[in-house]
């Protein structure tokens, strides 16, 4: 009797604590408001390949080398792009990256072109009497002299000059003499008067200049004698220049401006000008006229602008530095002339996306402002585009392109005998050969087994870890890699777990395998250390 109390006593114990099991159980599987709440934050996309192929997968899964695919959030799609260069915040800092934002603003434009002082040749003036005769006297002897409008310049005799004085005169007498006759003899005395008066008019002669039997020319305008070729004594002939003189308080300066830029020139535009002669002056003018022919010798369009020059300061002839200010009247989509990049190809920028990750776009560039470029097209409003350090940005992805493009064959070939692997891991992962030994994938990548035929997508290379880097990478020196056609150089690659580095120290002999995830993108899926008699 007491046995079979004890017995029952035992199973009511069990059922106890299964029902206890199973209530703590159930409360335990039961999601908490908190987990909920967390998961629902971010929503699972997919899973990607972690070798970066082209294959994905709704749930879970192993690639051909074991490793498991990556799970891919909402928001994370977008981070891809296979022509996107991501560099860790620590290097970000240690490079010294800027960025300014893509904005819209009024381009301001300097254009700097080389000219020359020359005279205005509105205010140049000759003098050259228009009838025969000889220089009997100077008053203005030499060239370069300054004279004032009016003052004497020389005196001339003329035998033609003075027949025509003396014809007006007698036929004034004439007129006086037959005042009582008739009104035909009237009519042609007085036509003989005034033909004496125009022969001298036309002659620029009036009676003021008329000194005796001397006629007496004097300086048109204020300026300076640039010529003379009166000389006393000698014998002109009509029209034969003798006193060249210009009026320098105006002066034109004449600056060549290249081909490209002559679109952005017009009549009115201010000018600055300075001289070697007064380096600490400025003198300011307008364009006065873009002459209509190009020299074909030099591809340069001439610019003539005119300069005030009251206290004569600017010499015919002197060398000028001119900037033409070009402003454009509405707002353009710039960046900074320092963002970008030119190949001579190509121009490119590179685009902040987020921190420490960069996307190289190409753009098409407008007007060119001394800060600033017009953008056409390849950036948006609002932007932030790398102004300081990009060219450190770019040598770094164009060196992984170098290295994709030294190997872009032999990747063609290896992802496609990775696809082929992956429709059937169990085979690729082990095989049993005809000795006894196994052959497996491992040993055929390591190249631990040199009698069987290599098939895989990694490389073998051997090298020494040089350090183990805060954002997760590893400087190696690598030997040269044959399969790659790399020379031997020292590289920075990414890890495909971290705990591939972990009991290696720096400056170990090393062996590993390195695989490339995206276009020029490598990445080390084995890494061990050589023994000491295997080092290098």
């Amino acid at each position: 009797m007491k046995k079979n109390y004890r017995i029952l006593i035992a199973v009511l114990a069990l059922l106890g604590v299964a029902a206890g099991g199973y209530w703590l159980g159930t409360r335990s599987a039961a999601p908490s408001s908190e987990t909920v709440v967390g998961k629902a934050e971010r929503k699972l996309l997919y899973y990607r390949n972690p070798m970066g192929l082209p294959d994905t997968s709704p749930v879970p899964k192993k690639d051909a080398m074991g490793m498991d695919y990556v799970p891919v959030y909402e928001g994370d799609a977008e981070q891809g792009g296979a022509n996107q260069i991501s560099i860790s915040t620590d290097k970000v800092q240690k490079l010294g990256v800027k960025s300014e934002a893509a904005a819209m603003r009024v381009l301001d434009k300097t254009l700097r072109a080389v000219g020359r002082i020359e005279i205005n040749e509105r205010r140049t003036f000759v003098v050259a009497p228009k009838f025969e005769g000889w220089v009997e006297r100077l008053y203005v002897n030499t060239t370069g002299q300054a004279v004032a409008k009016g003052q004497p310049l020389f005196e001339v005799y003329s035998p033609e000059l003075l027949s025509a004085r003396r014809e007006r005169e007698l036929a004034a007498q004439g007129i006086d003499a037959l005042k009582d006759a008739d009104d035909e003899a009237r009519d042609g005395m007085r036509r003989l008067a005034e033909s004496s008066a125009a022969r001298l008019k036309n002659w620029d002669i009036a009676d003021g200049r008329v000194n005796g039997n001397r006629v007496t020319f004097h300086a048109p305008v204020t300026g300076v004698v640039l010529e003379k070729r009166a000389v006393q004594g000698m014998r002109f002939m009509p029209g034969e220049e003798l006193y060249r003189i210009a009026d320098l308080s105006t002066v034109w300066v004449v600056a060549d401006v290249a081909e490209q830029d002559i679109a952005g020139i017009k009549a009115g535009d201010a000018v600055r000008v300075k001289v070697d002669a007064y380096p600490e002056q400025r003198f300011d003018g307008k364009i006065a006229f873009v002459y209509p022919t190009l020299n074909s010798a030099t591809r340069t369009v001439q610019v003539r602008a005119e300069l005030a020059n009251p206290r004569g300061l600017l010499k015919p002839a002197m060398f000028a530095q001119v900037e033409l200010p070009v402003g454009g009247a509405s707002q353009v989509l710039t960046v900074p002339t320092s963002a970008v990049i030119d190949s001579g190809v190509r121009q490119v920028v590179l685009v902040q996306l987020a921190e420490g990750r960069f996307e190289p776009r190409t753009v098409t560039l407008g007007i060119r402002g001394d800060d600033y470029v017009e953008v056409l097209s390849g950036v948006k409003e609002g932007e932030q585009v790398v102004t300081s350090a990009n060219f450190l940005i770019d040598a770094e992805s164009n060196l992984k392109a170098a290295l994709s493009g030294l190997s872009a064959a032999a990747s063609s070939v290896n992802v496609g005998r990775a696809s082929a692997r992956q429709s059937d891991e169990t085979a690729s992962l082990s095989t049993q050969p005809a000795n006894g030994q196994v052959d497996t994938y491992q040993d055929r990548k390591v190249g631990l087994r040199p009698d069987l035929p290599a098939k895989t997508v990694g490389h073998q290379a051997q090298g020494t870890l040089e350090t183990v880097n805060a954002d997760g990478t590893v400087s190696i020196t690598h030997e040269p890699i044959e399969s790659l056609g790399w020379p031997g150089m020292t590289m920075d690659f990414e890890l495909a777990n971290s705990s591939l580095a972990q009991g290696i120290k720096p400056g170990n002999a090393i062996t590993f395998e390195l695989v490339e995830r995206g276009e020029g993108v490598w990445v080390i899926t084995k890494l061990r250390a050589m023994p000491q008699h295997e080092g290098h």
